[in-house]
């Protein structure tokens, strides 16, 4: 690097004729050592993030998202179904469909489609929910087996107002994950969640906890802690389980099943799913 630097020093002394100016030399040394620098890091980051080759990845079945992103040209599609109970009322919700594409390495955007929720009651409260992008962003190189990432997204006012709620509903998360021994690991997500239009609860935050188990590369089993906190009225809280089977290093299928642990919580939930990605489409 040195040689290289000194070499564009001669270079640029014999275009000027001489009249190079020595003191500006080191600033221009400092910022090319910089410029590299930065290039050297995105590039460690870019080979932390996922590969073509990584097994597939998703945001479900539990509550906690993945804490990586999707490999670069790559898109995954991901599905589900859940029947739940909160008090005497029973509902129906699917299919949960989630979007993504990995654009550029550690980057993705991805999209919640509206989701159907049909309620079974005295007073029926059934419609859809809201069309939800996103930006989400692998934050690295971080040491040992730890990954972070942060998304970004915004609930479009496009639902039904009385499942979906009112107005602009933006959230922040930040899903973590650390990877431990024998196929263990913990992972968590903390999230806000912000309604401008409701007066009554304008922000929401949620914890999550997991403990997971891999068998193999096709299997693995979970458990999970979910906290629901919100600026009026008690916060909720969940115990989920579940698992899921790679069919394929990019199939995968899945279920949970999730009990309240106060009344503020749901009854129970039930849910099972199917997800894929397709590599190399740009």
């Amino acid at each position: 690097m040195v040689l290289l630097l000194a070499a564009a020093g001669r270079r640029l002394r014999r275009r000027a004729g001489g009249c190079f100016d020595r003191k500006r030399f080191p600033a221009l040394a400092a910022v090319t050592g910089l410029s590299l620098s930065v290039l050297s890091s995105a590039a460690e980051a870019a080979d932390q993030c996922p590969q073509k080759n990584s097994p597939i990845d998703t945001d479900r079945p539990d509550v906690t998202n993945s804490s990586v992103v999707l490999p670069q040209g790559s898109f995954q599609d991901e599905n589900g179904i859940n029947l739940s109970r909160h008090d005497s009322d029973r509902a129906f919700d699917g299919t949960n469909t989630r979007l993504r594409w990995g654009v550029v390495p550690c980057l993705e955007i991805l999209v919640d489609l509206p989701n159907y929720v049909a309620t079974v009651s005295r007073s029926p409260t059934s419609g859809f929910t809201d069309v939800i992008p996103a930006v989400k962003w692998q934050i690295g190189p971080l040491p040992g087996q730890f990954d972070l990432s942060a998304t970004v997204g915004v609930g479009l006012p496009t639902g039904t107002k009385v499942v979906a709620g009112p107005g602009l509903q933006p959230y922040v998360q930040f899903p973590w994950s650390w990877r431990l021994t024998d196929g263990w690991s913990i992972s968590g997500m903390f999230s806000n969640f912000i309604t401008p239009a409701d007066t009554a609860n304008k922000l929401s935050t949620e914890t999550t906890f997991v403990l997971e188990r891999e068998f193999g590369e096709r299997k693995f089993l979970f458990v999970e802690y979910v906290g629901d906190y919100h600026e009026h009225g008690g916060p909720g809280y969940l115990f989920n389980s579940g698992g899921g089977y790679r069919i394929a290093p990019t199939q995968q299928i899945d279920f949970h099943v999730g009990i309240g642990l106060n009344d503020n919580a749901p009854a129970y939930v039930f849910g099972m799913g199917y997800s894929f990605r397709l590599d190399g489409l740009f």
